[in-house]
């Protein structure tokens, strides 16, 4: 079921979530490392939406991400309305709430126990690599000659 993890090796899959969030603008992103507390999941992903809409938006491209991983996504809350998505990704369960429901659930006081990982670091991390690959490509796209458009002459 869960297996035991390096605490300095994330799984992938936990960096792109995060990394998700933060660019599709989830507020107070939380990874807490639950598995020394649960025996069905090793990390909780918290994050708050800014409504119903932000949160339908935010469960499908964390729904793509998760698919494009290979990990199954074991459950799901699909109830619209309700101010919480839930996707359990099996080591991986991600919640995201509205404002009023983040602060009326309060997960990270039910589980207070567990080790709080630094988003931060996360995001540094794979901003870091996002920007080399990217640099990378613009180097390339700039050696390369631009290519020169021929143009047809209407002269005979």
């Amino acid at each position: 079921m869960k297996s035991k993890k390096s605490k300095t090796v994330l799984p992938p899959l936990l960096k792109e979530i995060c990394l998700l969030l933060d660019e599709k603008k989830a507020e107070d992103v939380k990874v807490l490392d639950v598995s020394a507390q649960s025996s069905i999941t090793d990390y909780l992903v918290l994050g708050t939406g800014t409504s119903e809409p932000h949160l339908r938006a935010l469960r499908v491209e964390l729904e793509k991400i998760i698919d494009r991983s290979g990990a199954r996504i074991v459950g799901m809350d699909t109830g619209l309305g309700s101010g919480w998505l839930v996707i359990d990704a099996f080591d991986i369960m991600v919640h995201v709430f509205t404002q009023e429901n983040r602060r009326k659930y309060a997960l990270e006081s039910l589980w207070k126990d567990a080790e709080e990982i630094a988003v931060s670091k996360v995001l540094v991390t794979e901003k870091k690599v996002s920007a080399k690959s990217k640099s990378k490509r613009t180097a390339k796209r700039t050696t390369q000659p631009p290519k020169s458009k021929k143009r047809r002459s209407n002269k005979k």
